[in-house]
């Protein structure tokens, strides 16, 4: 009876040290699927990039880099400006993060540290707006810009969204978590003023929301077609988004030349992301697990 017992808790010993083992494994082969399926689309952007359009169009399709690089830039760079788009895409987006970032966290500071009369209604009123399709702030954004005389213009791609609902909301709810209101009446006895406090009290404290939220900004503004399709009228004002999609002709599309330009138009991201994922994980998540 005694051999018995061991032998069964000799099994059940096993069987539980191998099941996290299996679970463990499972986990680790399905998150490297996961990997090389979200991978494998920038790879064929960056490898198509690299063959000519016959190439592309051939069966079964390219699946490794080609010789065709140096012909495809000639003809990305002969038919549209492509490094004056490079240019305006990347003023647009610092401006955009810029302006962003501070009146973000101005309204957002407010929010969280200011008693005032309808503060939640009129913060009620922000996340609203975040309920409203974009596409259908498309003609009256047109129409306001042709009213200021912004239209092909640069700045109106990043003044209109300079205070944006979701920035001041980011900000709001970080600097509640974050910034205790002790700390503020202490700057105050001191002498600082509401500025100062916000510039050099509340914002060394929350540069992680404000890196996420340039992040964030710079990605978007640079990912942005619609507006730009919009307000731009002139090839020079183009950001690379129009750029390319100037390059699809009505009946001939040279594939290899695009794709090239959606590679150098992904890279600069890329880097991006890759140098600072850490910090966008780390703004979207702080505020939400700070009591």
């Amino acid at each position: 009876m005694a051999t018995t017992l061991s032998r069964t808790s000799g099994r059940s010993e096993s069987s539980v040290r191998v099941g996290p083992r299996v679970g463990k494994a499972l986990l680790i082969a399905m998150m490297i699927i996961m990997a090389l399926l979200t991978i494998f689309p920038i790879y064929w952007v960056f490898t198509l990039a690299t063959n000519s359009t016959a190439e592309i169009y051939s069966s079964p399709p390219p699946l490794w880099f080609g010789d065709n690089l140096l012909e495809n830039h000639d003809i990305l760079t002969d038919n549209v400006p492509f490094w004056r788009s490079v240019w305006n895409s990347t003023y647009i987006s610092i401006m955009a993060m810029i302006t962003t970032l501070f009146f973000c966290s101005i309204g957002g500071f407010g929010f969280a540290m200011y008693e005032f009369r309808f503060k939640n209604a009129l913060f009620a009123f922000v996340l609203v707006t975040l309920m409203i399709p974009a596409v259908l702030n498309v003609i009256p954004y047109f129409v306001i810009i042709k009213i200021f005389g912004w239209i092909d213009t640069p700045r109106a791609l990043w003044v209109p969204g300079m205070a944006n609902a979701f920035g001041i909301f980011l900000m709001r709810q970080f600097i509640a978590s974050s910034m205790p209101k002790n700390l503020m009446d202490a700057a105050r006895i001191d002498g600082a003023s509401e500025f100062r406090i916000y510039w050099s009290v509340v914002l060394p404290l929350i540069r992680p929301a404000i890196g996420t939220l340039g992040l964030l900004t710079f990605i978007t503004s640079w990912n942005s077609f619609l507006i730009p399709l919009v307000v731009l009228k002139q090839d020079i004002t183009y950001t690379i988004p129009v750029t390319l999609r100037n390059l699809q002709g009505t009946y001939v599309t040279d594939w290899g030349a695009i794709m090239l330009g959606a590679a150098l138009a992904i890279l600069p991201l890329l880097v991006i992301f890759f140098m600072a994922s850490k910090q966008i994980i780390e703004g979207l998540t702080q505020g939400a697990v700070k009591g």
